[in-house]
């Protein structure tokens, strides 16, 4: 019922004691939030493979899985296709599922400038989003002053999961513009980089434009408008993040996406194609150094020929099948490198129960967090230095890197003191993890590493391509770019070419009283992590127990602003709840309702995910609402 000191030696010997009595290595779940650095990362994905397993889910399987699937299908490669700087060629930006004034601030200034060069900007989101429509940069004379830029030329307010038949319909006009008149279509691009073409028109016209346009709750003439900025347009870069990847259908969400890009040949040249917007500092490079739980051949081999050790090559858990196994009793340790699981995962009380079945749970943290509260038998918080304090190793500061969301690596160094002589690295806490756990089994020079974090990444430099030359290129200023076949507009697919793809699409058809739920973040959040209670973008202020509602439908049930109502799943029979939420009027489609994330993650069933890339469905909750008792 409560933690105590420990020293570091009995810390990792209790975890040792644990780790090495399991049956099976694939008893033990190793998390990874997007805070590790890639040499932590590299490390720890190394000791969870020599100990033999590949149960490594981590925090891309609760956001962008959903993307990865369904760009490596279409383009080849799991990540985005775009740097910087295209975002000052392009012609068009579409922004699509995603807030940058409250997620990703910094792009907005990107925006603004792209703006400037001429850039014509399509935002498409169930909220009417301040920070997509007017943005004040605090950084010049004018934002000090107040003065707006007008962001978004076109502003579509689309129903909850309206995305595939949205752009659907954006393809069908696009495709009666070229057949009337051409010149619409990229058909040199199409017929030299592509497959599957035909098939993607001939099921455009199962659809009628009024169909559509009823499925994703936009008028025909907003359609038009929108489709006639994609038809002006040559060079097209779409963005987007959590809007689209966290519903059942998500894959296809994306895929349908990309049929627009290829159509229009906006993928492989300047100023166009993917951007799946990543929120953490190092989510994507988690990724690139092997933290995933279905690693390909590719990376086990040069694993075992660099390190000489055979890793295994059966699939690991995801996040959803990591919480379902401990559920189960058939995991019993649980090891997180950063995050704070219980908050950011699906059904919180599925999961606290899940935590609460394991022998030990252990956390590497730079702060408390409410997981720490949910422990299994025994319990261990292993607080470890944060990116901004100073690392130093044997005499010698060192520095970690990261990699961004269009693929630059660079450095990520420290600058503060540390708050106590007792916290370790990352990369010390893998270590000495590795060296109790494995003891004299172990092939790895695992003291090495710590000694000088250049060995560290000498050692990626040798086991993964792209990184050639990786400390000299870290050091300089900006970092490098890795490798990026479609933003070359080499297409690593199956058959060499990028695939256009024909997606389906159910209407959700709610009953009577049900409402489409989407969970969101304030302006006052980063992830988990709140440090306010006002929203102040939205208007929201001193409060996050809100749902935000259509006002027709509000006075439709004989409420108003400041009722209080329960929240209320029923998904597969079970019901899940979230008490005493305050009804908010807001600009949202009717029969659609937002809360805040994690205080609703309570609803997110922890069987509702995406199709393909079991991303929890967080944008797609069905819900019920009951005035509070």
């Amino acid at each position: 019922d409560h933690y105590e000191p420990i020293a570091w030696e009995d810390a990792f010997a209790l975890i040792a004691k644990h780790l090495n009595q399991l049956q099976s290595p694939n008893d033990a779940i190793f998390y990874t939030s997007g805070r590790t650095s890639n040499e932590a990362a590299f490390l720890y994905q190394l000791f969870v493979r020599e100990y033999g397993t590949n149960n490594m889910p981590d925090c891309s399987n609760m956001c962008h899985e959903s993307s990865g699937v369904a760009l490596i299908e279409t383009v080849g490669i799991g990540k985005g296709s775009v740097k910087l700087e295209d975002l000052y060629l392009a012609d068009l930006i579409i922004i699509a599922g995603q807030n940058p004034g409250t997620n990703h601030p910094r792009m907005l200034s990107a925006l603004e400038k792209a703006k400037r060069n001429g850039a014509k900007i399509l935002s498409i989101n169930p909220l009417h989003e301040t920070g997509l429509v007017a943005f004040s940069n605090p950084q010049t004379v004018g934002g000090l002053l107040g003065a707006k830029t007008d962001l978004s030329d076109v502003f579509l307010q689309v129903r909850i999961n309206g995305d595939v038949p949205l752009f659907k319909a954006l393809l069908k006009l696009m495709h009666e513009e070229e057949q009337k008149n051409g010149g619409v279509f990229d058909w040199k691009f199409i017929e030299e980089k592509t497959t599957g073409v035909q098939d993607l028109l001939v099921d455009l016209e199962k659809y009628t434009l009024v169909q559509l346009a009823d499925d994703c709750g936009l008028t025909l003439s907003q359609l038009r408008e929108a489709a006639e900025l994609i038809i002006r347009s040559e060079k097209i870069i779409a963005c987007w993040a959590m809007g689209l990847t966290q519903h059942k259908n998500a894959v296809d969400n994306i895929r349908e996406v990309v049929n627009l890009l290829l159509l229009k040949g906006s993928i492989g040249k300047p100023g166009a194609g993917t951007c799946p917007v990543r929120g953490h500092s190092n989510v994507q490079g988690d990724r690139t150094m092997g933290i995933w739980e279905m690693p390909p051949k590719s990376f086990l081999d040069s694993l075992e020929k660099q390190f000489g050790f055979q890793p295994p090559r059966e699939h690991g858990y995801n996040t959803v099948e990591a919480i379902k196994a401990m559920h189960e009793r058939k995991a019993s340790v649980f090891f997180a490198m950063g995050g704070n699981f219980l908050s950011a995962t699906p059904d919180t009380v599925y999961t606290a129960q899940a935590l609460r079945n394991c022998s030990l749970t252990a956390h590497v943290s730079t702060k408390l967090n409410r997981s720490h509260l949910v422990t299994g038998e025994e319990a261990l918080i292993l607080p470890c230095l944060g990116r901004t304090d100073q690392d130093i190793q044997h005499g010698e500061a060192q520095f970690v890197s990261v990699e961004n969301s269009m693929g630059v690596v660079h450095q990520s160094k420290g600058k503060l003191k540390p708050i106590s002589e007792f916290l370790l690295s990352e990369p010390d806490i893998v270590r000495r993890l590795a060296n109790a756990v494995l003891e004299c089994k172990s092939v790895v020079d695992w003291d090495s590493y710590v000694a000088h974090y250049d060995n560290i990444r000498s050692a990626i430099e040798r086991t993964i391509p792209g990184f050639e030359n990786y400390n000299e290129r870290v050091r300089k200023p900006g970092g490098f770019y890795l490798p990026n076949g479609a933003r070359d507009g080499d297409f690593k697919t199956n058959t060499g070419k990028a695939a256009f793809s024909v997606n389906q699409y159910v209407p959700l058809k709610l009953a009577e009283e049900e409402y489409l739920m989407m969970t969101i973040r304030s302006h006052d959040q980063f992830n988990t992590t709140i440090y306010g209670l006002d929203d102040r973008y939205r208007g929201i202020y001193n409060e996050r127990r809100v749902v935000l509602m259509n006002e027709q439908d509000v006075h439709k049930r004989g409420w108003k602003a400041g009722t209080k109502v329960d929240l209320f799943n029923y998904f597969g029979g079970v019901e899940l709840t979230a008490p005493q939420l305050i009804i908010l009027p807001y600009s949202i489609p009717e029969r659609c309702v937002a809360t805040y994330f994690p205080e609703t993650n309570t609803l997110v069933p922890i069987d509702s995910f995406a199709d393909r890339s079991m991303t929890p469905t967080s944008k797609t909750v069905i819900i019920q609402m009951k005035i509070t008792d």
